[in-house]
């Protein structure tokens, strides 16, 4: 008897002990892995689409007496951006987000969630200059995870850079007709003119 006992007492326990570990895995995010960041962690500074503007602005002005514009952008300043626009939406796509301004490219790295599941995401973007001055964003390679990235992702990234360069803070809304763009070491240098 008192063996039987003890063999329903283990087997009992046993099923408390994997119900449990079954609950904390449910409760848990399940993290799907994904691309490595192509850098150490970029820290973020307040305002910084304010400080932007500001350096929009001020570009300008600078630009009377020469006709030419040069504004110079670093990884925190875009960076800054980027976790604010993500942080003013209700459900962000992208979390902790960093960009990386690297080898003519714009590389975005983070982290995205969907349900229980949690997946690193790396976007690479190169930035072209039209015909007409205007700067466009082709999108080069999107991992996340271990599969392709979702299109409603890729769409969110794609419309904050255009909003800063083009929009409300960057080119268009400023006047600028751009010639050149470098990125390199951290920076991407924007050269242009008045229009």
């Amino acid at each position: 008897m008192s063996s039987q006992r003890n063999l329903t007492n283990r087997r009992f326990y046993t099923f408390v002990a994997a119900a449990a570990i079954l609950l904390a895995t449910i409760a848990c995010q399940l993290n799907l892995g994904g691309p490595e960041p192509p850098g150490e962690p970029i820290p973020t500074q307040e305002n910084a689409a304010f400080n932007l503007t500001e350096m929009w602005q001020s570009a300008i002005q600078d630009a009377v007496e020469t006709g030419q514009v040069t504004v110079i952008l670093n990884e925190i300043q875009l960076t800054s951006l980027l976790s604010q626009r993500m942080a003013e939406k209700e459900n962000p796509l992208l979390l902790e987000p960093q960009v990386y301004l690297r080898n003519e490219m714009i590389q975005i790295y983070g982290k995205s969630k969907n349900g229980l599941f949690t997946a690193n995401v790396l976007i690479s973007i190169t930035p072209a200059v039209n015909a007409d001055g205007n700067l466009s964003f082709d999108l080069t390679q999107a991992k996340f995870g271990p599969i392709p990235a979702p299109s409603a992702l890729k769409d969110s990234v794609s419309a904050i850079l255009t909003e800063a360069f083009t929009g409300t803070i960057g080119s268009l809304a400023t006047g600028i007709r751009i010639s050149t763009i470098a990125i390199s070491n951290g920076e991407m240098g924007i050269v242009g003119e008045v229009r």
